[in-house]
């Protein structure tokens, strides 16, 4: 027979020996036990279940049991007459009222402690055990912290774990068509890294600094979107008063622009990241020293409007569609106007591009297979943030009509002409 796949990983681990098994089984049954009767008894009468003694017999049985029989046959049979029991105990639980399964669940988890002692790691039904205890004796506080978490939240967690964990590793790596260069794999990993990150920034701003100003607002949504940030900012700065925090915000969001589009080059294409770490790593550094100089002014203290409406939710299905469309979208074209126009049709796009959203555009030259050098696709992401900049620019001066966003505007100007300077005089 082969052997069990955790026993396999687990050589390295030295083994308890039937002693030391039997022990551990013993005791991590009668831990449960002396919690699961605590627990009930802080329930209220006539929710007993016996004493931990109960738990530690079954925790016994369940070790002797595949003891005596390698195969599991008597193991089986054993779980068969306990759940018989368990199903008699639910019964009567259902006619008073009660119909919890935490009970059984706890005395199904005890019955097995003895296989998982004897073919696992000593570590795992120590672990398993623990989050048992944690369970049982935090339930206050995870029924606060169910009553405290908003309608909704679960599920936007549920669709995370759905794009990441379900629909990405079945998306099969063969290119969507002959004429689109990436993968239908690419195209969802794309999806799910800005998804994360943005999900992140969400989260951050929704539930660690839900009283955040301007400034914090400033670097959490720029994680998000700068371009979005820099809206919901400078129509705020409409009621901001006399204040050069907005115009602090608005480059701190700048500059988490420069940061996500690294880390997204570091997570997907590791091998052109390093040809992106020096321009955007430098845009980065002026925009925070921008943010820096320009809280420093006079009248940068905030005196109204430092709070900012919570962020929209970033998970929504039509969002990942939308951006899986645009994503596909971008590599067409890309690949396109790279076998009409070569290398300056491709600096041109970037320049209409950035009048966008580029977070598409920029992940489109990362992940698709184009035949173009490394410093072609950085001089194109350079192009793309500096007419991004000067959308921001536009933004801000439109939107806000506040001459406090002056410096904000100055600043993103400065940037957007020294990105295309250092891309058209081949400095990048």
């Amino acid at each position: 027979m082969g052997q069990h796949p955790l026993a396999a990983n687990a050589v390295s681990v030295p083994t308890l020996g039937m002693l030391g098994a039997f022990a551990l089984t013993v005791g991590l049954a009668f831990l449960l036990g002396l919690e699961l009767h605590r627990y009930l008894r802080s329930e209220g009468p006539g929710l007993g279940f016996g004493t931990a003694r109960t738990l530690t017999l079954i925790g016994a049985a369940g070790y002797l049991l595949n003891l005596v029989d390698p195969r599991g046959i008597a193991l089986v049979v054993g779980l068969g007459a306990l759940a018989l029991w368990l199903a008699l105990y639910y019964r009567e639980r259902l006619r008073s009222g009660e119909g919890g399964l935490l009970v059984p669940l706890i005395a199904v988890l005890a019955y097995l402690l003895g296989p998982l002692a004897e073919r696992t790691p000593f570590w795992f039904p120590v672990l398993v055990t623990t989050l048992v205890l944690v369970l049982l004796s935090e339930k206050p506080r995870i029924r606060h912290f169910e009553d405290w978490l908003p309608e909704g939240e679960i599920a936007t967690a549920v669709k995370f774990v759905v794009m990441a964990g379900i629909v990405l590793p079945l998306l099969p790596a063969r290119p969507i068509a002959p004429y689109i260069p990436v993968t239908y794999r690419a195209t969802w990993l794309a999806v799910v890294a800005i998804s994360g990150i943005s999900y992140v920034s969400y989260l951050a701003q929704a539930y660690l600094l839900p009283r955040r100003g301007l400034l914090v607002a400033g670097v959490l949504g720029g994680l998000y979107s700068s371009t979005a940030t820099t809206f919901v900012v400078s129509e705020q700065a409409r009621t901001a008063g006399s204040t050069r925090t907005v115009s602090a915000s608005l480059m701190l969001a700048t500059s988490m622009m420069y940061v996500r589009l690294l880390v997204l080059a570091l997570l997907l294409a590791p091998v052109r990241a390093g040809g992106l770490a020096l321009p955007l790593g430098v845009g980065a550094v002026l925009s925070l020293a921008a943010a820096a100089v320009i809280a420093r002014l006079p009248g940068a203290a905030s005196r109204g409007g430092s709070e900012v409406r919570q962020p929209a939710h970033p998970l929504e299905i039509k969002a990942a569609l939308l951006f899986a469309a645009l994503f596909v979208l971008f590599v067409t074209v890309t690949q396109l106007v790279l076998q009409q126009y070569g290398s300056g049709g491709l600096k041109t796009l970037s320049l209409v591009v950035g009048f966008t959203d580029i977070d598409p555009f920029v992940l489109s030259l990362l992940r698709g297979h184009f035949e173009v050098s490394s410093a072609l696709v950085v001089t194109a992401v350079v192009i793309a943030t500096g007419s991004n900049n000067l959308l921001k620019a536009g933004y801000a001066l439109g939107v806000a009509r506040n001459r406090m966003v002056a410096p904000a505007v100055a600043a993103l100007a400065v940037l957007a002409g020294l990105s295309f300077l250092a891309a058209f005089a081949g400095w990048v």
